[in-house]
């Protein structure tokens, strides 16, 4: 009881912040799903511009030429889904928006998927496996479509026994339209060294024309030595046409000059941010371990600003992580660049800095809803006495709380997520490897909840039940925790989005010729705006192809949307 109600004041506090919003123009997203039950479970997205009073109707085609029913006894006015009993895999599906007694808009018809799996199947060109999957609207049309990268196949800068491998293959891009239509591919070419470091890619429409463009690493022809490494020859940021694919645009990347050795520039990043508060800006990145170097550039693709770890900021050098992050963590509107342990401010100036060392771990959220603005959680790579698994206010930097204990290597992407409703908050993970044992899950508070594995080093937190508590994922198994098996999916998990349906998420996983967009078909009672719209939440789905898979987080400002 007391944890609710001091959700509800917190809640109550928060309603009066506008949300940040990002600026895709989305349709309903309307998703009808065949359950094991032989129900079909229809779902679709409140969107951000949608008055309070909105609520909606079912209408179900038996044929696309036939005259629809409306199966739906009163409008929808305190969810975003519904089961139909007498559904099947063969009808079609319209939600329609009522708002002050009125229709206002009707989706286009959508097909009840034929499998009871709970996921959309998009069949790929060939019988690879995509490495990495991003989320946009390439056609302008509201729906998100997918672009892939392809084979999964990866090599590490990293220049010792078993890490680095000559590339056997160029990379390959392809578009697919939400149908699973494909679209157009793109060959990266030789120039790019076949490793998720030499090959950043982020896609999202920065020109504002309502189309998603691709941003991605280029080069020329195949500078390769004998050995297979790529350390000459110029480097490009490319600009691809959301819709052919084609090349439209190149820009000369952030210059290999300065960097100690090929492991150290061969760390590359890309990533959007809001940097003045309206617009999205797209931010180039070069380093981790050592110098780092960021070029800024504003929609119209003119450089906005360049900014790099030496001289008075010389000290922000190795604090990079194996990604990154844009939140607004100064409350002043505009976006700052969270490179790892250090933040880069929206003018280009730094603003703090842990001097903690490179994190393995490092998610930024709303985790204690009961403090002011926004926290950031770390697992720091390199060993320490003390302090490697902490929490630190994102607004200064300042420690909120940490473990106490001596760690030798904290490795990978950790976790964060409310999966424990028994205490207020996000809870966060992290794990020890090469050497280290410990585990750790913490309370948002700094409680130590356990010292026991969940099942790896990087579980997935997804919102997928009928409340704000989340199931975690472990390689193909859902859990609730501690420890109840739920479901199972299929494929490597490749991406987390609230990609189509209400605000629960998805969850896309690669398999040999096809991914799959697993989907809840659990119903609720409560509805929240799309998270899509949160501009956090946005722009860590942007940057989950590039770098190391973060899944997404929101800002908190969304909560109150909440029924």
């Amino acid at each position: 009881m007391i944890k609710r109600i001091t959700l509800f004041v917190v809640l109550s506090i928060i309603s009066i912040v506008p949300a940040l919003s990002a600026a895709e123009n989305l349709d309903r997203g309307v998703v009808a799903i065949l359950t094991t039950n032989n129900d079909v479970f229809i779902s679709w997205r409140l969107l951000a511009k949608d008055s309070p009073d909105v609520s909606f109707n079912i209408l179900r085609y038996k044929k696309l030429d036939s005259k629809p029913e409306v199966i739906t006894k009163k409008a929808i006015a305190d969810s975003c889904n519904y089961v139909d009993k007498s559904g099947s895999a063969d009808m079609y599906y319209v939600v329609q928006a009522i708002s002050n007694g009125r229709a206002l808009n009707t989706s286009k018809p959508v097909k009840a998927t034929s499998s009871s799996g709970n996921y959309i199947s998009i069949k790929l060109n060939g019988d690879y496996v995509a490495q990495k999957v991003g989320i946009a609207d390439f056609d302008g049309d509201g729906r998100l479509d997918y672009l892939i990268k392809q084979p999964d196949f990866n090599t590490d800068p990293y220049q010792q026994p078993g890490y680095w491998k000559k590339s056997e293959v160029t990379y390959k891009l392809e578009a697919y339209n939400n149908d699973g239509k494909f679209m157009w591919q793109y060959d990266m070419g030789w120039a790019i060294e076949a490793g998720i470091w030499y090959s950043p890619i982020v896609v999202y429409d920065l020109n504002g024309d309502g189309k998603a463009e691709i941003f991605c690493k280029a080069g020329e022809g195949d500078p390769r030595e004998p050995t297979g490494h790529v350390k000459s020859g110029p480097e490009y940021l490319a600009v691809l046409d959301g819709m052919t694919g084609k090349v439209i645009k190149r820009i000369d990347w952030p210059s290999r000059d300065g960097f100690e050795d090929y492991n150290y520039y061969c760390r590359n990043l890309l990533g959007i941010a809001y940097l003045d508060g309206k617009r999205p800006h797209l931010v180039v990145e070069r380093g981790t371990y050592t110098i780092i170097k960021i070029q800024t550039y504003d929609p119209a693709l003119n450089p906005f600003w360049y900014w790099e770890a030496s001289g008075e900021y010389k000290n922000y050098r190795g604090q990079g992580m194996h990604g990154m992050h844009a939140a607004d963590i100064d409350e002043d509107g505009k976006d700052e660049i969270i490179i790892g342990s250090a933040v880069i401010d929206d003018n280009g100036k730094g603003i703090w800095n842990t001097r903690l060392g490179h994190p393995d771990s490092c998610y930024v959220a709303d985790i204690d809803p009961q403090r002011p603005g926004l926290e950031i959680f770390y697992g720091i790579e390199p060993g320490r006495k003390s302090n490697t698994v902490c929490l630190v206010e994102a607004k200064t930097g300042k420690m909120i709380w940490g473990s106490p204990e001596i760690t030798v290597h904290v490795h990978g992407q950790g976790m964060v997520g409310d999966i424990d409703p028994q205490h207020p908050g996000m809870e966060c993970y992290a794990g020890e490897a090469k050497g280290g044992s410990n585990y750790w899950l913490y309370s948002a508070k700094g409680e130590r909840l356990s010292n026991q594995s969940l099942g790896e080093l990087d579980p997935k937190s997804v919102w997928w039940l009928d409340g704000d508590t989340k199931v975690y994922i472990v390689k193909n198994r859902i859990y609730l925790y501690p420890r109840k098996e739920l479901g199972r999916i299929e494929g490597r998990i490749v991406a987390i989005a609230d990609c189509i349906g209400d605000w629960r998420e998805e969850v896309i996983t690669s398999l040999k010729g096809e991914i799959r967009i697993y989907s809840t078909t659990v119903p609720t009672n409560k509805r929240k705006t799309c998270l899509m719209q949160d501009r956090l939440y946005r722009t860590d789905v942007a940057m989950q192809t590039m770098g190391y898979f973060h899944p997404p987080q929101v800002c908190g400002k969304l909560l109150p949307d909440l029924k």
